[in-house]
């Protein structure tokens, strides 16, 4: 578990590792190749995480299990939405706010990595 002061620090973890990952293989894979490389330079940093995990909604009394799934939750804080696209477009920051409301999770990432520099393809996101 890492230990920090504030929450920027995590997120910035969490950014330094998907870095790495675009400077190693650059844009144009497959979104699941970026979040099984992301998730081994998370496990490098001894950063825990969960990968696709399920949540749950409750829509008039009624349980939907496991419809939504996060690509990754780290440290049991922050939702990490992984894409691979020409470029981000709002529905993606809706459904990552979504998430994070669903979850009740305060902050998220979402990072785009089909980008010529990564910078330009992360939002930091706050429910």
């Amino acid at each position: 578990m890492i230990e920090r002061n504030e929450n920027n620090l995590l997120t910035g973890e969490i950014i330094g590792a998907a870095i790495d990952v675009h400077r190693e293989l650059g844009p144009g894979l497959l979104e699941s190749v970026y979040e099984e490389c992301l998730c081994i330079e998370l496990e490098k940093r001894k950063i825990s995480f969960e990968r696709q995990k399920g949540i749950d909604l409750q829509y008039r009394d009624v349980d939907i299990e496991g419809k939504f799934v996060l690509d990754l939750i780290v440290e049991n804080e922050v939702i990490v939405e992984l894409k691979s696209v020409k470029r981000l477009d709002p529905i993606h920051e809706a459904q990552l706010l979504s998430y994070l409301k669903l979850a009740d999770k305060k902050y998220g990432l979402l990072i785009n990595f089909n980008v010529q520099m990564l910078k330009q393809g992360i939002k930091r996101l706050a429910n």
